[in-house]
């Protein structure tokens, strides 16, 4: 804000030093008039006249907001010894170092540990951790099913211990338009080599897809370029489109999720169900 010229003498000041607002009349116009475009406070606009007739155009400068004083501030002599120790231990952590300077000082009011974590930081003391890599993601699936082959789901349905005490890993593979169950093969792990077979198997029965709806783990994607693993290119250079579902989101591949829970449901009535043994097997009961 441009003020017009004015000089000391046409201020009057409070008991505080602080500027009235008792301005000469040129001034207290000119002011008025600029307000309403600068968009402030009457008290904000006093503020600013006030510095710039007390220290000139550097009174306009932007100023620190530091306070002057902070009671928590950790004392010099603790912000010295820390990168110390540091230097003398450097595979030492926060929680060590608070102990051996606990030990040497014991009249010491110590800080905290994000506290030292801190100090160390700025004295450049910390390794910097390596940033992860974020790959992107295409989105919820948009795409519409209107006939056979349009889209086929595929997922493993868990993990379970078998009676051998292996783990066993259930791949399915659905027709999404039709919802028939194409595959339903127990492997031993989600590795490649034991998916590829599947796929090719119900390639040659059942046809090529468009595209295969998958969930993001292994061994449908990774985090490479464009999330295509070694199964995914191997569909692309096919000719059938690998699509993935949101991250977290197991209900956008909701027909394939309602087939696991049927299936599960009925092994489960299954297990209940008690044998039925023919009447020449059943042994009289001895008494």
């Amino acid at each position: 804000m441009e003020v017009p010229h004015a000089v000391e003498s046409d201020i009057t000041y409070g008991p505080e030093n602080t500027i009235c607002r008792r301005l000469p009349a040129r001034v207290t116009e000119h002011y008025r008039s600029l307000r309403p475009i600068c968009g402030v406070s009457r008290k904000t606009g006093y503020k600013w006249i006030d510095r710039y007739l007390r220290y000139g155009p550097a009174g306009l400068d932007e100023r620190s907001c530091k306070p002057r004083a902070s009671p928590n501030q950790t004392d010099q002599e603790v912000v010295t010894a820390i990168p110390e120790a540091r230097r003398c231990h450097s595979s030492w952590g926060a929680k060590k170092l608070l102990v051996l300077l606990h030990k040497a000082h014991p009249h010491w009011d110590l800080p905290g540990r994000s506290t030292v974590c801190d100090i160390l930081g700025r004295h450049g003391l910390m390794p910097k951790q390596r940033q992860r890599r974020r790959i992107g993601h295409p989105g919820k699936p948009t795409s519409t099913i209107l006939a056979p082959n349009d889209l086929c789901c595929a997922d493993y349905k868990g993990q379970f211990k078998t009676g051998n005490g292996l783990y066993c890993y259930p791949l399915t593979v659905t027709d999404s338009y039709s919802r028939y169950l194409l595959s339903c093969q127990a492997l031993d792990s989600t590795a490649v080599a034991g998916a590829k077979p599947v796929f090719t198997r119900v390639f040659k029965e059942y046809g090529l897809p468009m595209r295969i709806r998958t969930d993001n783990g292994v061994p449908f994607a990774t985090t490479t370029l464009a999330r295509l693993s070694a199964l995914s290119a191997w569909w692309v250079r096919l000719g059938v489109m690998p699509e993935l579902i949101e991250p977290g989101k197991p209900q956008k591949n909701g027909r394939h999720e309602r087939m696991h829970r049927t299936s599960q449901r009925r092994n489960h009535a299954s297990r209940r169900r008690k044998p039925v043994r023919p009447a020449a097997q059943v042994q009289p009961l001895s008494r």
